[in-house]
């Protein structure tokens, strides 16, 4: 029977290094899994260790061969979508008693949405090969994060599933609610740009080219503000179609060339200078670094990779760039608090809970604070945002009604003139 060599951690955490008789490797992870051996590598005959990319007999990655299966199911393909409703149905599951894998196997045969039920049965057919949750989700890139796969390992290690469960997902919660409550801030204002459009363009080509016949048939010349409105509605109709594919072509070069780490750092630094969108990003950065930051710490991720895992979910690449250099002065052995002063990035008074935080010794709770204040902050500035940007949009339109009306109506005067003359 061969014999295969394993590494890895019992429940307690404590390294574990030794040798276990089985019919198959498959037949070996059961076996260590059994006894409570959490594996991290498993040899054959004393073979090189297998790690994650290990190629299949076809000579490919099975990470690779995993996601070329699920591309030609695409339709059902389980995307990132899936990674709150897989963590919440988890941890009611666990909650009640059952094990991270015996939760994972309920799931892939009771969930019924496609995508949802496909990560449930990958996850289990890894699970009962013997991998740890944590690995079979390494095995789903498109789903879950490194962040996500890290706390999970975290939990595993420390015995302490459960909780990081209800932290992950209060933490991805709260970051799910503030997208919705931007893109609700930005509905309506897009909702009046589209109805402004719809009326201007209804003056433009439908009511003005009429009223247009009906005044030059009368005769008379017609004042300067009517003859720019005849000018804006004939370019419209002869030039408007040639001007909207300019504005494509120019919107779609622009987002390429955002697109490059050129410029994307130029519009980045760009945004961080306007008047009303520099501070809501700086808000949203101070917003990501505390929730991610303070998530990590809580559940046992050591403050070196909590820091680099922060700097990834930053997403202003100039803000980006500051904290890098602020997570290598902190390995270095600088205070936290004072290594993001040196950024220039941050509001004084973040960096102050911040450095009150690390004299008491309790940092993670003024990361919460400092999230919880700016979830508030945020709030406020979508709020003025929508106010700001419907007034607007509402002033454009009376201006241009109201300047479409004077133009007419002066017209209409200076013929009806030019008849009692």
């Amino acid at each position: 029977m061969p014999r295969f060599a394993y590494t890895g951690r019992d429940r307690t955490g404590t390294a574990r290094a030794g040798d276990v008789d089985a019919p198959s490797r498959r037949d070996a992870l059961r076996i260590l899994s059994g006894r409570g051996v959490q594996v991290s590598q498993v040899t054959e005959g004393g073979a090189a260790a297998a790690q994650p990319g290990k190629k299949d007999t076809a000579g490919k990655p099975k990470a690779f061969a995993l996601s070329l299966n699920l591309s030609r199911a695409s339709d059902t393909a389980p995307r990132k979508q899936e990674r709150l409703p897989f963590l919440e149905s988890l941890h009611e599951l666990v909650t009640s008693g059952l094990s991270a894998g015996e939760a994972v196997r309920l799931l892939s045969v009771r969930i019924k949405e496609p995508r949802l039920r496909q990560l449930d049965a990958g996850l289990w057919e890894r699970i009962s090969e013997g991998a740890p949750l944590s690995r079979a989700m390494a095995d789903f890139p498109q789903v879950f994060d490194d962040g996500t796969i890290n706390l999970i390992q975290a939990g595993e290690a420390t015995g302490a599933l459960n909780d990081t469960l209800g932290r992950l997902i209060a933490h991805l919660t709260e970051q799910k609610e503030l997208r919705r409550q931007l893109l609700t801030a930005l509905a309506y204002p897009v909702f009046m740009v589209f109805v402004a459009g719809a009326v201007i363009l209804f003056f433009l080509f439908f009511l003005l080219p009429r009223l247009q016949a009906l005044l030059m048939s009368l005769g008379g010349k017609m004042p300067a503000s009517t003859q720019l409105l005849i000018f804006l509605s004939t370019f419209a109709l002869h030039y408007g179609v040639f001007v909207i594919l300019a504005l494509v072509l120019g919107a779609v070069s622009f987002w390429r060339w955002r697109s490059t780490p050129a410029g994307r750092d130029k519009t980045d630094a760009w945004l961080l200078r306007l008047p009303l969108l520099g501070p809501f990003v700086v808000a949203q950065t101070v917003l990501s670094f505390s929730q991610t930051l303070s998530v990590l710490l809580e559940n046992g991720i050591t403050a070196a990779d909590a820091l680099r895992m922060t700097e990834r979910q930053i997403n202003n690449h100039v803000h980006r760039a500051a904290f890098k250099q602020a997570t290598e002065r902190v390995l270095e052995g600088e205070a936290l608090s004072v290594a993001i002063t040196r950024t220039g990035c941050f509001p004084d008074l973040v960096l102050d809970r911040l450095a009150v935080g690390e004299n008491t010794g309790n940092v993670v709770r003024s990361l919460k604070d400092i999230s919880k204040s700016y979830q508030k902050v945020i709030s406020n500035r979508l709020s003025m945002f929508t106010s700001v940007i419907a007034s607007s949009v509402l002033m454009a339109v009376f201006i241009f009604v109201g300047f479409i009306a004077f133009a007419i109506v002066s017209a209409v005067f200076q013929v009806s003139s030019s008849f009692k003359v």
